[in-house]
């Protein structure tokens, strides 16, 4: 197989095998390809903070499409990142408290979850943690234009993330960087803060 930076050239022939072997090492390296895009954004935030972003246009790369990536390898760093499990199951527990993300992780890992079955066992427990007959939290309600809705959820496509979550990581990230930039470093708990629910 020959990789340029347009295509893949696949040979002819290419034993069932083989082909499904070369997925499986593409999907390595997209996944892959997360954690390095956001560590190498934190390290040039952290060292080069009056040219980090500088050499992000110099690489050719969005600023907001690295965000989430920065953001979520900041959550997790290296010796707590789970190999077995994508970069997205990392997104989805990056705004919670370190030990609820190491006990998901953990959970996810054991029951080989995909990031829709963890993210309906997070939902499932969270549901069961209310007490017995109280009332469900109302979700709150933005509005916004049905255009900018379509916009995200085209660059959520063009990330290969759920939209939901997507919006969530977005807006988590912004409010870290401006507490970040405040000098206030505040940490999430998923589990307490009410959804938004956007409506077209």
């Amino acid at each position: 197989m020959l990789t340029t930076k347009v295509g893949l050239q696949m040979p002819s022939g290419l034993a069932y095998a083989e082909w499904e072997r070369a997925g499986r090492q593409l999907a390595d390296v997209l996944d892959s390809s997360s954690w390095w895009l956001g560590d190498w954004l934190v390290y040039g935030k952290d060292h080069y903070t009056d040219r980090y972003q500088r050499g992000i246009r110099a690489a050719g790369l969005s600023y907001q499409t690295l965000r989430n990536y920065a953001w979520v390898s900041r959550r997790f760093d290296l010796t707590r990142r789970r190999p077995a499990l994508s970069f997205q199951h990392h997104a989805e527990l990056a705004s919670m408290p370190v030990e609820q993300q190491d006990l998901w992780l953990g959970r996810a890992e054991q029951g080989q979850w995909t990031t829709k079955q963890l993210r309906a066992a997070i939902r499932a427990a969270r549901e069961g943690e209310r007490p017995p007959g109280a009332v469900a939290e109302p979700c709150r309600r933005l509005e916004v234009p049905g255009s900018r809705v379509d916009w995200w959820g085209k660059a959520a496509r063009q990330l290969g993330v759920d939209f939901e979550q997507w919006v969530m990581s977005t807006l988590d990230s912004a409010a870290a960087s401006a507490l970040a930039d405040l000098g206030s470093l505040a940490e999430l708990d998923a589990a307490s803060e009410p959804k938004v629910a956007v409506s077209v």
